[in-house]
């Protein structure tokens, strides 16, 4: 014989699904957090390593300084692509003296 599910809960069963639907919620929001957490942290490292890459990049590069702008004139096409400018300020205060023209 089948029973049909009566018309009316009783209250303490009423509360126990009310309190297991809370824990499943509670439950799926921690692990939505949690997800979106681990995503942050990987775009902040992420971030990071390419801050990290770019300043070794900048490190690494070997830098001449073009005093005389008409040379860029007499430049090919092929080389003005590689010319790229930067702040030479720095580098410039930090090259040593240069050494005045033998006197003859």
């Amino acid at each position: 014989m089948v029973q049909d599910k009566p018309l009316r809960t009783s209250w303490q069963r009423k509360m126990k699904e009310r309190q297991e639907r809370k824990l499943a919620k509670d439950f799926a929001r921690h692990l939505e957090e949690e997800k979106e957490r681990r995503r942050q942290e990987k775009k902040q490292r992420r971030a990071e390593n390419l801050k990290r890459r770019l300043e070794n990049e900048r490190k690494a590069e070997v830098v001449q300084v073009i005093r005389n702008p008409a040379k860029l004139k007499r430049a090919k096409k092929k080389q003005l692509r590689s010319i790229k400018k930067r702040d030479t300020l720095a580098l410039l205060q930090t090259q040593r003296p240069r050494r005045p023209a033998a006197e003859n």
